[in-house]
């Protein structure tokens, strides 16, 4: 077999990515939300033809843009998230999120026709190569035949106009999320979480995360943080990250937080016998006083009775007396139940439930009730009063309660959580601070250093030396901002509000937006206390700590809108991903409805596919041929669809059928 030879031509042009300017189609559709007034002129500039739209979420979107301004209907993010949502279309088109996104990219809506002009030149270059893309195929499978290659090139040109297909949206498809700002933590911290990050070949996202719930387990419900006169925030954050399998959740978690574990062994054990020696006190005490009971109910001479009564009342009032301390606690595993999660608490004032697994949110969700119980976990959160009518009576029910929540889990069961009732509307969900890091399978080292031991050294030392000074405080105590640090707290106040508004930003999530600022003050608290480990953390809290706490809820909050539109998905999207992992393995390139309940077990009937299948079209993955009757009589021919070639390129290259 000859080498092909490679030939230089000035003459041809090589082949690109299909040309697009996804700025300039944001554009255009921010400026109609913004304005509907423009519309008429970036109307008469794309022309009739939605097609000019590279995304086809971009489409539906200025379709739906369109069909409000003309009602007359200003076609604001608010407005149009409402009507998309109503049709369907929301979560196709990447939330309400991005409906703001694209807002966002408007510099002026002067311009709106000149973006239009733009997308369609984009629109037109596309055509243009695709159709040079169809000769050069027909070219090469002419076999020199001048007759057969004029007849394909005739083909093509004829159907050039009405058979472009674009390249399909992906699936979920949004801007990659920042990385954990690990220089914002304390340098013990940041130097443990990058060496563990490193050793696991895992986002640092994962470990900076637990060593906040770590820190959280010491110093919740021991140290408060009062940003100004009359508002104060503990230091106990529910946190959770959210990766898929084999991402070595487990592994990451087990070392970051092992510490904590390590100090709960030993607090026990330091307290084993002064538990003993209360409990040996007491039964003794109650021992005399049963005792002499026992001697007074054999006593005949009714003189003596008093006397004994008397004595016995005194040792059973001593043994009363005789509080036996609980075993220390500072975590409940993930499986704990609402019911004994509150006697924990109300036992111990604070607790940190810290899990590699998702049980904990099996168990919110009411694995163990007929329905959610929800009630320690909203005010283990805010330190509020627990209710507890089924723990015992004599329980010490504790004024200010804190919770940490630390859980590393795999995102089905995030948006399971988002199910269930109450968890949106009684604000569960909007305590919780989301991490969402990409994954690193495919790409990690294989070789790699372990953690130093110098470094893993320090980190469980000033956690253990942090732990140990909290818990010997004999009440918690308040840390103040300083007068610097509480004007950086404004600023970030009258920086937040604004995207509050119906058209701002953060105006979906702004139940977890509006207790954004508490949460930068709880993790100030904790970097303040990271930093002065060894001793002045009493001292007032900086405006650079808040400045490094702000950079930390700035990633919190973009995790955060990922994850509340991940919990907003709708199940076909989990559907579409099967059916699309399907053809990308075995490479067929048209089917029916039936051929994908027949290769994949989830589908039960072809009715179960038909949502999945719709999205797929919709974003462009599929284009279905609709078959015709045979005569006036019989069932209509089933749908065949065929796939983007895009998607069976990198199949197995299976015949069609």
């Amino acid at each position: 077999m000859s080498t092909p030879q490679h030939h230089s031509d000035d003459n041809v042009i090589p082949l690109t990515a299909p040309s697009n300017d996804l700025a300039a189609e944001q554009a255009v559709l921010g400026a109609v939300m913004l304005d509907a007034g423009v519309l008429p002129e970036i109307e008469a500039e794309l022309g009739e033809d939605t097609k000019v739209f590279y995304r086809p979420a971009h489409e539906t979107i200025w379709r739906a843009v369109r069909d409000l301004a003309i009602a007359g209907i200003q076609p604001d993010p608010i407005v149009l998230a409402d009507a998309l949502n109503k049709s369907g279309d929301l979560a196709r088109v990447g939330g309400a999120s991005y409906l703001h996104s694209c807002v966002q990219a408007v510099p002026t809506t002067g311009n709106g026709s000149y973006y239009a002009r733009i997308v369609r030149e984009r629109a037109e270059e596309r055509r243009l190569a695709e159709l040079g893309t169809h000769l050069v195929q027909a070219g090469r499978g002419a076999d020199g035949n001048r007759t057969q290659l004029l007849a394909a090139a005739r083909g093509v040109l004829d159907s050039a106009v009405d058979e472009q297909w674009p390249a399909p949206t992906p699936l979920g498809m949004q801007e990659p999320l920042p990385t954990f700002p690990v220089d914002a933590l304390p340098a013990w911290i940041g130097e443990q979480v990058a060496a563990v990050a490193e050793f696991t070949q895992t986002p640092p996202d994962m470990a900076a995360t637990m060593a906040l719930a770590a820190l959280s387990t010491a110093a919740g419900g021991r140290v408060h943080v009062q940003i100004r006169d009359g508002w104060t925030e503990q230091t106990n954050l529910y946190l959770v990250v959210a990766m898929p399998p084999a991402s070595r959740k487990s592994d990451v978690f087990a070392t970051m937080t092992r510490p904590i574990y390590d100090i709960e062994t030993a607090l026990q054990e330091e307290a084993r016998s002064s538990i003993i020696e209360a409990e040996v006190a007491k039964e003794a005490a109650e021992a005399r006083a049963e005792a002499i009971m026992t001697k007074a109910r054999k006593v005949d001479d009714v003189r003596s009775t008093p006397t004994l009564v008397a004595d016995a009342t005194t040792f059973r009032m001593e043994a009363e007396a005789i509080v036996v301390p609980p075993k220390p606690r500072l975590t409940a595993s993930g499986d704990v139940t609402p019911e004994t999660l509150t006697k924990l608490l109300s036992t111990h004032g604070r607790l940190g439930v810290l899990s590699p697994e998702g049980d904990l949110f099996d168990i919110i969700a009411g694995r163990y009730s007929s329905r959610p119980n929800l009630g320690v976990f909203l005010q283990g959160h805010k330190g509020e009063r627990l209710q507890a009518e089924r723990i015992t009576r004599d329980a010490d029910l504790g004024e200010k309660p804190a919770l940490t929540i630390g859980i590393t889990l795999q995102p089905p069961v995030l948006m399971d959580l988002a199910q269930t009732p109450g968890a949106r509307g009684r604000g569960l969900l909007a305590r919780f601070l989301f991490s969402l890091p990409a994954s690193t399978l495919g790409y990690r080292k294989i070789v790699v250093p372990p953690v130093p031991e110098k470094t893993a050294r320090a980190y469980a030392s000033r956690l253990t030396t942090l732990v140990h000074t909290l818990t010997d405080l004999p009440e918690p105590v308040t840390i103040k901002c300083s007068g610097p640090a509480d004007q950086a707290v404004i600023k970030l106040q009258e920086d937040i509000e604004p995207k509050l508004r119906p058209d701002g930003p953060l105006a979906h999530i702004d139940d977890w937006a509006g207790k954004y600022v508490g949460a930068v003050a709880r993790i100030a608290g904790l970097l303040h206390l990271g930093d002065h480990v060894n001793g002045r953390w009493g001292q007032p809290i900086e405006a650079a700590t808040i400045e490094r706490a702000i950079a930390i809820g700035e990633y919190y909050t973009a995790h955060a809108l990922a994850a509340f539109d991940l919990m907003s998905t709708e199940p076909a999207v989990d559907d579409a991903r099967a059916i699309l992992d399907w053809l990308t393995r075995t490479g067929i390139r048209v089917f029916k409805a039936r051929d994908v309940v027949a290769a994949i077990r989830r589908f039960k009937t072809v009715a179960s596919v038909t949502p999945a299948l719709s999205l797929l079209e919709e974003q462009g993955h599929l284009r279905p041929t609709r078959g015709e009757r045979n005569g006036s009589r019989g069932r209509q021919p089933a749908t065949a669809y065929h796939v983007h070639p895009s998607l069976y390129a990198v199949g197995k290259g299976a015949e069609p059928y």
